[in-house]
């Protein structure tokens, strides 16, 4: 594990008490991030997101509240009106790019992401999607996470329209990573914020690379690269 300098202030969580975590960059072979089937893990997770922005805020106590509602089960796909994903903004080892896909189904640049499929650790979650989707061996991801955020997936085939319940992390590729990619996207290519401006309007990703890339410089400014 490695340990970052602590969260000022502007990344902690609004409460009563303050709250102020450590940055960390995790492996998959990390047992803080071992799969968990225990819904007070997704809970710990979500509630230790770190941005400031009301509307975050709101959309972080829907999710809560969905949580209490049906435990264990919002991790399960099938769960509607939604369900819980984790997704990844997965950045480049110099700091200055990050990678996005152009998805098969939904026809627009993405950053990876998908199903809990039972897994409440969302940290982990979202470091399998990164690996499976990117194809990249040797991803690390960021704690805690950066951003959250609730949207509508339309109706494809037999799936009616639902709720992703998306909780989004930081996850960072080593130096010379090698991109393969697989079924789930036609195209991969690594953008700079700029040009990911120019790819795509969706506010929630733009939201998701302006905030990632801030905690990445946030974290290696603790002298731990």
């Amino acid at each position: 594990m490695l340990s970052g300098s602590p969260i000022s202030d502007r990344w902690s969580l609004p409460s009563a008490e303050r709250q102020v975590h450590t940055i960390e960059l995790l492996t998959a072979t990390e047992r803080q991030i071992a799969y968990s089937n225990d819904p007070a893990q997704s809970r710990l997770r979500i509630e230790q997101g770190t941005w400031n922005d009301s509307e975050r805020d709101i959309e972080r106590e829907q999710i809560l509240s969905l949580l209490t509602e049906h435990g264990v089960a919002l991790a399960d796909r099938t769960v509607m009106p939604g369900h819980l994903t984790g997704s990844a903004l997965v950045v480049n080892n110099a700091g200055t790019h990050v990678l996005l896909l152009f998805h098969s189904k939904l026809q627009r640049w993405l950053q990876p992401g998908g199903h809990a499929d039972g897994d409440h650790e969302l940290a982990a979650v979202a470091l399998r999607e990164a690996t499976e989707e990117t194809g990249i061996e040797g991803l690390a991801v960021l704690l805690p996470a950066v951003d959250v955020d609730i949207h509508r997936i339309p109706a494809l085939g037999d799936m009616d329209s639902h709720l992703h319940l998306d909780l989004r992390f930081v996850v960072l590729a080593p130096e010379g990573a090698t991109v393969s990619g697989n079924h789930e996207s036609e195209a991969l290519r690594w953008v700079t914020p700029q040009e990911l401006a120019e790819l795509t309007d969706e506010p929630g990703l733009v939201r998701l690379c302006t905030a990632g890339l801030e905690a990445l410089e946030q974290y290696r400014g603790g002298g731990q690269a």
